[in-house]
């Protein structure tokens, strides 16, 4: 498809919507992309993109980063807390944040260091065992343990198990997010970021649309 054509799909998506012009943050989901693809697209002026792992974006972003002014780092894959300080100083938001443990670390760097990324909570709004994430019945709580220990909330995230309506899970983190008075919504990806838009995602994460399809080798 390429990043015009997305970029036409986001705005057409929020016309249809009756949403403002450009209020939808499209991410760039660049992990396991070659770094060829990655810069084909910097050199089209995008400049917000999403890593799963702080190791990959360390050795690929940094070289970006110093050629290209203005990039947004958001890492949208489970953070373990022993990388919370890279995770830190590499990314602008953080959209994974699922447990307690490392909300604290996150906050802690972000008092040591006086700066801190946007941070997203995510949340399993199907549930799934294997799957990283806050329980739906658990938000609100962790949502105010976030809030007190001041980090800066900006929303929350989700990814709907691949065998269900997607639509059903943005309107729930919608709700959650309402109830909240959080307005930052990180959900929708290449084949359903439309309806995320339809149901207020404020950033869409699209990564084989744009680039192509992952090689994992």
């Amino acid at each position: 498809m390429g990043l015009e054509n997305i970029r036409q799909k986001v705005a057409r998506a929020e016309a249809e919507a009756g949403r403002a012009p450009g209020s939808v943050t499209l991410i760039a989901v660049s992990k396991v992309q070659p770094l060829e693809r990655v810069e084909a697209v910097l050199e089209q002026g995008h400049r917000i993109f999403g890593e799963n792992k702080v190791q990959e974006a360390q050795g690929k972003w940094p070289d970006f980063k110093a050629r290209f002014d203005g990039v947004e780092l958001h890492l949208i894959g489970p953070l373990q807390s022993n990388k919370t300080r890279a995770a830190v100083d590499l990314f602008d938001a953080i959209h994974s944040v699922d447990r307690p443990k490392l909300a604290r670390r996150l906050a802690d760097h972000a008092q040591e260091l006086g700066a801190s990324p946007d941070i997203f909570i995510q949340v399993n709004t199907g549930e799934e065992a294997q799957k990283a994430g806050i329980l739906p019945a658990d938000a609100d709580d962790f949502i105010a343990e976030c809030r007190a220990m001041d980090l800066p909330l900006r929303g929350l995230m989700c990814i709907p198990p691949v065998d269900e309506t997607p639509s059903l899970h943005f309107a729930l983190l919608a709700k959650i997010a309402e109830r909240n008075g959080l307005s930052g919504l990180s959900m929708g990806m290449s084949a359903d970021f439309e309806q995320a838009i339809a149901l207020g995602a404020t950033h869409v994460r699209v990564g084989s649309a744009i680039f192509g399809a992952r090689d994992y080798g």
